[in-house]
């Protein structure tokens, strides 16, 4: 059977791991690489195991007209959308700062390579992984450049359907068997009822092979425990300071706070999902000898009586015979006498069927049985 599992930067990713978190800041940096630090100093705290940027190489990224389009909007940093973008934009000094200081917190950096020239510059850079934006699905050209790299990739699918996924993955796989694919809804922020997180299945069967994961642009955090749930072990949510900031993507974007208990979340939900097996847990045995019942005498009973089912009855603590067995009593002979309220023992029975001891629990420790009010 094949395994799914992927290693970024040292830490594997699989069926069996914690999930792997991204926190995506994208420019929600706005711009300054000391608040850029902040964001990677809060992720860290906060548990997240990567914090990932973009790189575009704006002037050969955009058409002239796109990027001299006048930029109006209450969330610009230029007139022009280029300009606009420009003033988000961190050179190779900034990377090579922010690079250096990811490693001193200890937390993973990244970037989404958003063209050739960007995909070239990140490798120079020797980041660990790349990042491929749901806009870029059908990027054949760019997607085998980046796989060609050598290094994991985490492909998002918003806006794209399987025959989109499928062309990616082949064209990724033949180059690079480091791959991880994001069920991705391209809104921002994204409509709970378009989230269709039972991709995360789909995706599952038809690339057995791979780590399948979650990139979700909803507000709040408990969509990515049920893509946990559902299989996905990499999440990669929006991060920010303060959703209140100037920027597009702040106000879908998680705080600290929020991030958080979204880590927290996904490590409990690992815990609580357990293993398959049915099992009674030590924690479970005072409960339910409190709760459960045992097979006790509804009268007093005498030597030489046959019992019949109006001398039983069952009664709590359940530190005896359980309730299964009484039906298996029927018809045995008392060996001595048992007062009312006192529990049924196979010793004092006699002629007891076959099978009455087989699956029976072991019985409780020694010690007083719990107490009512306990």
């Amino acid at each position: 059977m094949t395994i799914r599992q992927l290693t970024i930067d040292g830490r594997l990713i699989s069926d069996s791991t914690d999930c792997y978190v991204i926190a995506e800041i994208g420019h929600n940096h706005q711009g300054n690489v000391e608040t850029c630090k902040k964001l990677f100093q809060a992720a860290k705290e906060c548990g997240a195991n990567a914090v990932k940027l973009q790189k575009r190489d704006n002037v050969t990224l955009f058409t002239r007209a796109m990027y001299n389009k006048p930029y109006n909007s209450e969330n610009a940093y230029g007139a022009t959308y280029g300009a606009h973008r420009e003033a988000l934009e961190f050179g190779w000094e900034q990377h090579v700062e922010l690079k250096e200081y990811a490693k001193q917190l200890g937390i993973t950096f990244f970037s989404t390579a958003f063209d050739f020239k960007s995909a070239d510059f990140l490798a120079k850079l020797d980041i660990p992984a790349y990042k491929i934006a749901s806009g870029d699905l059908k990027n054949v050209p760019l997607l085998k450049h980046v796989a060609r790299l050598g290094k994991p990739m985490v492909v998002s699918t918003g806006g794209g359907d399987m025959e989109d996924v499928q062309r990616a993955y082949d064209a990724i796989m033949p180059i690079n068997t480091q791959l991880t694919i994001l069920q991705c809804t391209a809104g921002y922020p994204a409509k709970f009822d378009e989230l269709d997180l039972n991709v995360v299945t789909t995706f599952r069967a038809a690339f057995p092979d791979i780590v399948i994961g979650l990139s979700s642009h909803d507000n709040g955090i408990a969509m990515a425990v049920a893509a946990f749930v559902l299989g996905a072990r990499v999440v990669e949510k929006h991060f920010t300071l303060n959703r209140a900031w100037k920027g597009t993507d702040h106000a879908f974007s998680l705080e600290p706070t929020g991030l958080r208990k979204m880590v927290r979340d996904l490590q409990r939900t690992r815990e609580a999902l357990g293993n398959p097996g049915k099992k009674q847990h030590p924690s479970e045995r005072e409960p339910l000898i409190k709760m459960g019942k045992k097979v006790v005498a509804a009268r007093d009973l005498f030597a030489g009586q046959t019992l019949q089912r109006e001398d039983l009855c069952l009664k709590s603590p359940g530190d005896g015979l359980p309730p299964y067995t009484l039906d298996s009593l029927l018809g045995t002979t008392v060996q001595k006498t048992i007062l009312e309220d006192e529990p049924i023992s196979l010793e004092a029975l006699s002629q007891v069927q076959e099978g009455v001891l087989a699956g029976l629990s072991p019985k409780p420790s020694a010690g007083r049985a719990p107490q009512p009010n306990a």
